[in-house]
């Protein structure tokens, strides 16, 4: 029994790492997040929409369907101004404004669809922030349906096809500054999805392919004893640690114009192929737009590649190496979630920093920040990211001078510490005191 014991504390102890235990609690926090996210969305659902309400028509048809919707909605609105209408709903973090237009009732009872105009307040284009507009789709129903019932009791010779659907529907979404006429929310929600999908993916495959490369290529240099032999030549290492950094860069840069040219392309494709003219609205990126884009992107790579070799420092094999690839993918995995399910816009202040202190997210933000022209917060994240690039060259090359190159561990003259780079830290600052 007591062999037994032996062979599975020692089991326990080679796969309890570090390295198998900060991936699990990094997709713990992301599917804490994410069911954050589905409370939150699951409890606006479950309280009254918030709208404002003008009736124009003023006649039995329009006010039986006001009264619908005052009962099923909270009504912070009910005057006769659209502009007033407007700013109230958006200031008060409304859904919509709906508009009863004159000639509404004359238009049913002539067998004609009565028109309600919308006015939808959109403020994320997220999977979470497009739920909450579902609601004010189901007031809709409940007043069609009001407005049938009355039509079958005081008015039985209305054409059939009318008494079943009585009303239709002009949409104007208005989304972060700009008024879209004559489209809905959700055909907007499901063209931005497609950028928010698709190019989050692409950025997240890149830094993977990019990361594995440096830290596979360190722990075979490692194992077969060719860093060895490397660090023998008269070459210094900072030069070394240089050198596979603008190695690895040329490489990221090389898969960065791959990943520009290719999503112009789908970009070209996916406006010419989409249901609304999104050039129409300015949603557009302009040559000066897409060089941001690169640059971000590069960036975002070479802080990837920087950190990548860091964590390959640590690994003693290749089999080591491959574990290592882990804390880099899922760090760019929580960004790209987050940013499917919610707009950047939207997060509450303390995802936000957390989003943009995560270097790899902002390429991935930067596409939607440009066409709709919030240009600072892209040179914001781009100079993030070049310090952080800085700071992360800085801590490679320091490591790159000590023996945990080739052993794995920091030595210490008193006790080993469970912070290798905390303890390299505090050597460094005693070195200089």
């Amino acid at each position: 029994m007591s062999s037994i014991g032996t062979i599975v504390r020692k089991e326990v102890k080679e796969l309890l790492t570090p390295s198998t235990l900060v991936p699990i609690l990094i997709m713990a926090l992301v599917f804490a997040m994410i069911g954050n996210f589905a409370s939150g969305v699951t409890v606006s659902l479950a309280e009254k929409p918030i709208i404002g309400l003008i009736d124009q028509d003023n006649s039995n048809l329009s006010r039986l369907a006001c009264e619908n919707l005052s009962e099923n909605s909270k009504v912070i609105y009910n005057g006769s101004s659209v502009e007033t209408g407007l700013s109230v709903v958006e200031n008060e973090s409304g859904l919509a404004l709906m508009v009863i237009p004159a000639g509404f009732s004359s238009d049913i009872l002539s067998n004609k669809s009565g028109t309600v105009q919308i006015y939808w307040e959109m403020r994320g284009a997220g999977v979470m922030d497009s739920v909450p507009l579902s609601t004010v789709s189901g007031l809709l129903v409940g007043m069609d349906r009001t407005i049938s019932t009355s039509l079958m009791g005081d008015h039985p010779s209305t054409d059939p096809s009318i008494v079943i659907s009585p009303t239709k529907i002009n949409d104007t979404t208005i989304f972060k500054g700009r008024e879209m006429v004559g489209i809905s929310p959700l055909v907007i929600s499901s063209v931005m999805s497609q950028q928010a999908t698709v190019v989050p993916l692409i950025v997240v495959m890149v830094i993977i392919m990019a990361g594995s490369m440096v830290i596979t290529s360190m722990g075979s240099e490692k194992e077969n004893k060719t860093l060895e032999t490397l660090l023998t030549l008269p070459i210094s290492r900072t030069s070394i640690v240089f050198g596979k950094l603008i190695g690895a860069a040329i490489v990221g840069l090389v898969m960065a114009v791959i990943y520009m040219v290719g999503f112009g392309y789908y970009m070209s494709s996916m406006i010419s192929g989409s249901s609304i003219d999104l050039a129409k609205y300015g949603l557009t990126i302009d040559a000066v737009g897409f060089i941001l884009v690169g640059i971000s992107l590069f960036l975002a790579l070479f802080a990837a590649l920087a950190l990548c070799m860091i964590l390959g420092i640590f690994t003693k094999n290749y089999k080591a190496a491959q574990m290592m690839t882990m804390p880099i993918t899922f760090l760019a995995l929580i960004p790209m979630f987050i940013i499917i399910f919610s707009d950047f816009s939207t997060l509450p202040t303390g995802m936000q920093v957390l989003m943009f202190a995560i270097p790899f997210s902002h390429p991935m933000m930067a596409m939607q920040n440009l066409m709709f022209g919030n240009t600072s917060l892209v040179l914001a994240g781009i100079g993030y990211e070049a310090i952080f690039c800085i700071v992360t060259m800085f801590i490679a090359v320091t490591l790159f001078k000590k023996d945990i190159l080739l052993t794995g561990r920091i030595k210490s003259s008193s006790r080993k510490s469970a912070f290798p780079i905390a303890s390299m830290i505090k050597d460094l600052i005693s070195r200089k005191g």
